[in-house]
């Protein structure tokens, strides 16, 4: 672990929104050759104080002290010129501009006319794709490349300007175990270098592997900074929370029902075949399975933004026949989708017209939208859900990943379904908000709700599921319940299944 003095230092700063502190009074550092890891619950001022480093917002006080010397840093470019970089959690990249003018993007290089030396721009940046061994060449559309590649495009950056400082947020929410592996030695690489590294995530298990120090955030002020290996995962929780996460998961305590959904051979032609399931009343089904397995595809067509190529579906008993996302909200199906960014929420809208959206008839008179309706039930689900928000306008673009989430349950919890179908529910957000989600879906279940969860993580799934099936390359292989729910049951299913034909014809 690296001994050296920090070059950079937060002293003192603070930033406000209307009727937010997000940093109040904040001091941290950076040292060469670490990886410093900040942590907290969704809110917790973690984004906004990397924000102040980039330069996209400015403190309103306090200092930033970068190699020995205050800087006010006005801007991302100057950011990135001074050798601070930020790689989004959301990918701040050009689809449709090659890998190089990606890399160089605002410092593209030109002659004493302005012209474009793209010689001298494809050479720059195949020297930063070659230190990072990359696979692909700096002439490639971006769009093109996967999420993965498209990340080491990003990092790629922090070679191009030998940048001295990167701050990682969320890097891992979209990758795979493997490329999340080619990611860490590329983070381990950056430090031997001498960067210094910030890594923000909510995945512990991450942090302890990777990072040296941490420091916790929560409501905006510091908690306090430790060394990794002299801490353990319950000395975080409470120093990010304010108190003991006695229980990680909540299982529902549920008297099982009648039937609500039953499903027989479905099948999807691309993605999934022969799917039969059932869910009763105040039972959490869970779906486990690798990328790629089908789950989203199997629920999104049962919901019916998918067609049905073959198979039934049965609603209490009687067959539905194919479904559309309008007909199967009127059954009392919900479909919590897994991504909220774009398939959950309008983003540049607040959560009162977020929450009616789906549901113009629980909120309208004669065609006319009553507006005092939408705030009763926004009242009651941010006190319900305990949403932090200024206000219902406040759009969800600038709420934390937690809080858009608690939008998406408001939204179809409103509506007051019979099934609720969650996909990848706590997938970036924090370790409380997840503990209360867990919580919410144990509610649910125990008031008579069918609840499908999908998780890819194997602890949840394990933790909060009545039973649980297992999927991989579109099929079923396995069913569990009781003593069988164990992760060697469920790795072995996932991994160890009797080959099949392909899905596609």
């Amino acid at each position: 672990m690296t001994t050296q003095p920090p070059i950079l230092t937060v002293n003192q700063v603070t930033k406000t929104f209307p009727g937010v502190v997000a940093l109040d009074k904040v001091s941290f550092d950076i040292r060469r050759g670490e990886v410093h890891a900040l942590v907290g619950e969704n809110g917790a001022g973690k984004s906004t104080l990397m924000k102040v480093l980039a330069g996209l917002y400015k403190a309103d006080s306090g200092e930033i002290i970068y190699k020995g010397q205050p800087v006010n840093i006005t801007s991302p470019l100057d950011a990135r010129h001074q050798g601070i970089l930020l790689i989004h959690q959301e990918l701040s990249l050009s689809p449709e501009l090659s890998v190089a003018e990606n890399i160089f993007l605002g410092a593209w290089p030109t002659n004493r006319i302005g012209i474009l030396r793209k010689s001298r721009l494809n050479k720059d940046a195949q020297a930063a794709l070659t230190a990072l061994g990359a696979d692909f060449g700096p002439n490639v559309r971006l769009g093109s490349l996967s999420i993965a590649k498209q990340q080491m495009v990003e990092i790629a950056r922090a070679n191009a300007f030998e940048a001295n400082v990167v701050i990682f947020d969320e890097p891992t929410a979209s990758l795979t175990d493997t490329e999340k592996d080619l990611l860490f030695a590329t983070i381990r690489d950056l430090r031997d270098r001498g960067v210094g590294i910030v890594y923000i995530s909510h995945k512990m298990d991450e942090i302890f592997e990777l990072t040296d120090r941490i420091t916790v955030l929560r409501d905006g002020q510091v908690q306090g900074t430790v060394q990794t290996a002299d801490t353990d995962l319950g000395q975080i929780t409470q120093m990010m929370i304010g108190r003991e996460l006695e229980k990680f998961f909540h299982r529902a305590k549920s008297t099982l029902g009648a039937e609500v959904l039953r499903v027989e051979n479905l099948a999807n032609a691309r993605h999934f075949r022969d799917v039969s399931l059932s869910v009763r009343q105040g039972e959490v089904l869970g779906l486990y399975g690798l990328v790629g397995a089908g789950r989203s595809e199997l629920v999104e067509t049962i919901f019916g933004v998918r067609s049905m190529d073959a198979g039934e579906i049965f609603w209490h008993g009687q067959p539905t026949g194919r479904l559309t996302p309008r007909k199967a909200t009127d059954l009392g199906i919900a479909l919590v989708p897994e991504n909220r960014k774009e398939q959950g929420l309008v983003l540049g809208q607040g959560g009162r017209a977020n929450i009616s959206l789906p549901h113009p008839g629980m909120f309208s008179r004669a065609t006319i939208m009553s507006i005092s309706a939408e705030l009763r039930v926004f009242e009651n689900y941010k006190n319900r859900l305990d949403i932090k928000t200024t206000g219902p306008e406040q759009v969800l673009s600038d709420l934390s990943g937690g809080n858009q989430q608690k939008f998406v349950l408001a939204k179809w919890l409103c509506a007051e379904p019979k099934l609720i179908i969650l996909d990848e529910p706590t997938r970036g957000i924090d370790i409380g908000s997840k503990s209360a989600i867990h919580e919410l879906i144990a509610g649910l279940a125990e008031n008579g709700l069918a609840v499908i969860v999908i998780s890819s993580e194997m602890p949840e799934v394990l933790g909060v599921s009545h039973r649980i099936l297992a999927m991989s390359d579109g099929r079923m292989v396995g069913e569990f319940s009781g003593d069988e729910m164990t992760e060697k049951n469920l790795i072995e299913a996932v991994s160890h299944r009797t080959p099949a034909a392909p899905i596609l014809a």
